[in-house]
């Protein structure tokens, strides 16, 4: 069972924009979380390094230090915070860049406060249910998959995995036998309360995930769309 209520977390906002970072403090602290604001980016990983917090909530578009600098250095560094971007940039090239960079999830501006703690307690109930490390995984087209490290081996070359690109493959894995659809995924992976929620981000993790594992992306043989209904994952090629 997942808890109903989710525990006082420490949360760091990097955003310049004052009446964006106060509202999403507001937002924050009526839940009973612990919040720190910094306005740029450096002072943003200077927080991030020293703040031991649970989750940062990150702008892209920041004074000094950008947000993709900011949060490539964080995971540079091995930090493990789960971290939601929240930025106007909402081309998918700029969403895909920010996952594949280390973030969990994708929030475009504007946004609502109720969406914006929904999937905020999302990412504290996804921790609370992550479990032991997962088995590596030989795929029938020559690539491995470590879970564990979150890597990808393919012809002596190594590509890392985000957090939630692992999840979602773990996930596709698991439920081989089925059809997976958008809202499975957001409920069983993202665990959202519902998968009804206007969000391309399923989408986007699912493209990123193909350029890592398939060997010819454009055409997918291992994660299969499914038109109309969702993904199904087919090993046996």
């Amino acid at each position: 069972m997942i808890p109903s209520a989710t525990p006082s977390k420490k949360i760091l906002v990097v955003e310049d924009e004052e009446s964006i970072a106060i509202g999403v403090r507001d937002a924050l602290e009526h839940h009973d979380h612990k919040v720190d604001v910094a306005v740029d980016g450096t002072s943003g990983l200077e927080r991030a390094r020293e703040g031991q917090y649970d989750l940062l909530i990150l702008d892209l578009m920041l004074p000094g230090l950008s947000g993709f600098e900011l949060l490539k250095t964080l995971r540079s560094e091995g930090a493990q915070l789960r971290i939601v971007i929240l930025s106007a940039k909402s081309d998918e090239s700029d969403i895909l860049r920010g996952l594949e960079l280390g973030a969990d999830d994708y929030i475009s501006k504007p946004f609502s406060p109720r969406e914006l703690i929904a999937r905020i307690h999302a990412q504290f109930r996804r921790e609370q249910m992550d479990s032991g490390p997962p088995p590596s995984l030989k795929l029938p087209t020559g690539i491995s998959v470590d879970l564990e490290r979150l890597e990808v081996s393919r012809e002596g070359e190594i590509t890392p995995l985000t957090p939630r690109e692992g999840e979602i493959l773990r996930y596709l894995i698991q439920h081989r036998e089925k059809i997976v659809t958008r809202d499975d995924l957001l409920v069983d992976v993202w665990n959202y309360a519902n998968g009804k929620i206007e969000t391309r981000t399923v989408d986007i993790h699912i493209v990123g995930l193909r350029r890592k594992i398939e060997p010819d992306p454009a055409n997918p043989k291992l994660i299969q769309t499914v038109r109309g209904k969702g993904y199904r994952w087919y090993d046996s090629a």
